[in-house]
């Protein structure tokens, strides 16, 4: 791994670190700053809805001006996103901590280009390596991002968590002055007429990426996303809740130091299908067990090994989906219907656990877990059979 994707690597972290933060927060602030718990959620939706709506003008920027140009306008939509946040919870608005969603979305939607930037940076061999190290900065974001929530909530007492928005400002500060030693690929040629999005979607490579990101990322939101509260519910406080949501997160990125070797090994179908039985996993966890601080936590830790394998799995699919001067638009076009969906799993994870209950919420995982692992055997055995087929 050379120096510029250990560099896009901290910058991940930066970034991560944010997100990590306010997986803690949302919820708790939701709760309190509305009466309608079914709304609790609402502020992660809105923030993945901005998530897959940044997909959009990253494709823009990076295609017409390049990679760096395009990360840094990622870095001060967070950083706004931050000071909005701030402003919500000063005012005890609800409306307006919403709005902090939509600019924090979109920067962190666009930090999700990092890990194609490294695949584009690292040598032929070591792409898969690459990607999954970049999204690894994740482990370092676990770390941070939920301590500074518990050093900081309640240094202003009469509003929790105001000085968490202004510490977390600064985290993409930082991942904007590191971006300045990356050296990045130029913007890509332009040859001939733009690949039509019709096309993109016909290619079984892409949509099985695609549903692989999906169920990676969208299981894993729907359980994320309530247990705060559902923890909340059982006796726990904010401490312990951002003990368990580190515990997550370390659990979906520490598996990137050896997910490439595996995929390389093992392929990134096998991987992409021991995701699914690991998110089936944590439903099983907290379906089976008392609502205990170690239940919690398994639960979460299975389900970030899970993210990591369908995510790191999907995302290798998708480079060997597209031809290099597709790679902006093919990605984008990723992006976009993976956190789209994604957000509409978060906004019915609150819905989901206030009207039918928890146990309701985690049997909601299985089933995508068993299509997203039917269509990746189906797509290896596909694959399997034109391989032969050209070899005789």
């Amino acid at each position: 791994m050379n120096r510029n994707v250990w560099l896009l690597f901290c910058c991940q972290a930066m970034m991560n670190a944010v997100m990590s933060g306010q997986a803690v927060m949302a919820a708790l602030i939701g709760e309190a700053l509305t009466t309608n718990r079914a709304l609790t959620t609402l502020p992660l939706a809105i923030q993945m809805l901005s998530v897959m709506a940044g997909s959009i003008p990253a494709g823009i920027v990076f295609g017409r001006l390049g990679r760096r140009p395009g990360f840094w306008m990622g870095t001060g939509m967070s950083l706004v996103g931050s000071v909005i946040y701030a402003f919500g919870v000063w005012r005890g608005d609800f409306v307006i901590y919403c709005l902090g969603a939509i600019p924090t979305g979109m920067g962190f939607g666009i930090a999700q280009h990092l890990r194609f930037a490294a695949a584009e940076v690292a040598a032929p061999n070591a792409k898969t390596r690459a990607i999954a190290l970049v999204m690894s900065g994740g482990v370092l974001a676990a770390l941070v991002g939920p301590e500074i929530v518990k050093r900081t909530h309640a240094l202003i007492p009469l509003h929790v968590f105001l000085a968490t928005y202004f510490a977390m400002a600064v985290l993409p500060l930082i991942a904007a002055i590191l971006l300045l030693f990356v050296e990045v690929p130029p913007a890509p040629p332009r040859i001939g007429a733009p690949v039509r999005i019709g096309a993109i979607l016909a290619r079984p490579t892409f949509l099985t990426a695609v549903v692989a990101g999906i169920v990676g990322y969208g299981t894993m939101q729907l359980v994320m996303a309530s247990t705060p509260v559902q923890m909340k519910l059982c006796g726990f406080g904010v401490d312990a809740s951002a003990d368990v949501i580190r515990a997550h997160a370390v659990a979906m990125y520490l598996p990137g130091f050896i997910t490439g070797r595996l995929i390389q090994r093992f392929g990134a179908h096998g991987i992409i299908c021991a995701g699914a039985l690991l998110a089936a996993g944590c439903a099983a966890v907290n379906l089976g067990f008392d609502p205990w601080f170690s239940t919690f936590t398994v639960a979460l830790v299975l389900l970030g090994i899970g993210w990591n394998f369908m995510f790191v799995g999907g995302t290798t699919l998708l480079i060997s989906a597209h031809d290099p001067h597709e790679r902006v638009r093919v990605q984008a076009t990723n992006d976009f219907i993976v956190f789209g969906s994604v957000a509409l799993t978060i906004l019915a994870s609150g819905a989901i656990e206030t009207g039918w209950g928890w146990d309701t919420l985690n049997l909601a995982v299985l089933p995508p877990a068993v299509i997203a692992s039917g269509l990746v055997i189906w797509h290896w055995a596909t694959r399997a059979r034109v391989a032969a087929v050209a070899a005789e």
